[in-house]
């Protein structure tokens, strides 16, 4: 299991949250795995109430599934879910992207041409997982510049779902691709020009499509039966 260091104001809830949940994004806890809250809070140096109290908020988000007196397993992949996902996240991304037009300082804008900048270079690098990290984080900061970042974490909620997927699909998602898009969201901020910022976020957000098809053949055993 992989196993990040606890951020200096995280308490155990929120380190054994996050780090369960990176871990089954990350598929190193597969669909349809045991999670025994023994050996996570162990691994973790915590005891099992936050990890309990964790699994419950995964539990929440359908991203784990509790039986009472047998333990929890990793939820199967429910595509429904990963489309709604994707669904806010367009709703929310598109419009967010308008206000940041009006409200970006200048010292905001710098943060975003930041990020790029680092994109650009783990890109030249290869470095696939710390472009992911970036990419997610750009984002992040548009929700942050907008004031909404009650919205954010409402749509992190939800993202699991589509994050595992993502990470079944590297390499048909073209990451060249996705940094210039933000460089050319970051451009349209910068000029203040909410209708392109809109008609790029858009357009970067289908790049993130990925065939359901393929992924189900790749992966048959991580995903819940399709409704019929």
């Amino acid at each position: 299991m992989y196993i990040p260091e606890q951020m200096g104001r995280e308490n155990g809830r929120d380190y054994a949250l996050r780090v369960i949940k990176e871990n089954i994004i990350r598929l190193e806890l597969e669909p349809g795995s045991s999670i025994s809250d023994r050996e996570v809070a162990a691994s973790l140096s915590l005891s099992r109430t936050p990890v309990r109290e964790a699994l419950l908020e995964l539990a929440k988000a359908k991203a784990v599934d509790i039986y009472p007196q047998r333990g929890s397993t990793v939820s199967l992949i429910d595509y429904d879910l990963v489309e709604e996902a994707c669904f806010v996240r367009s709703v929310l991304e598109t419009a967010v992207v308008e206000v940041v037009c009006g409200k970006a300082t200048e010292a905001s804008l710098e943060e975003l041409e930041g990020n790029v900048k680092l994109q650009w270079f783990y890109l030249k690098e290869r470095v696939t997982e710390k472009l992911l990290e970036l990419d997610d984080e750009f984002h992040r900061l548009m929700f942050k510049t907008a004031g909404k970042m009650q919205a954010y974490q409402m749509m992190k909620g939800m993202m699991i779902h589509f994050d595992r997927v993502r990470n079944m699909a590297l390499g048909t998602i073209k990451d060249r691709s996705l940094v210039e898009d933000h460089e050319k969201i970051l451009e349209a901020v910068r000029g203040r020009d909410p209708m392109v910022a809109r008609t790029l976020m858009e357009r970067h957000l289908k790049r993130y499509q990925v065939d359901e098809e393929e992924i189900r053949r790749r992966y048959p055993g991580y995903f819940k039966s399709a409704a019929k």
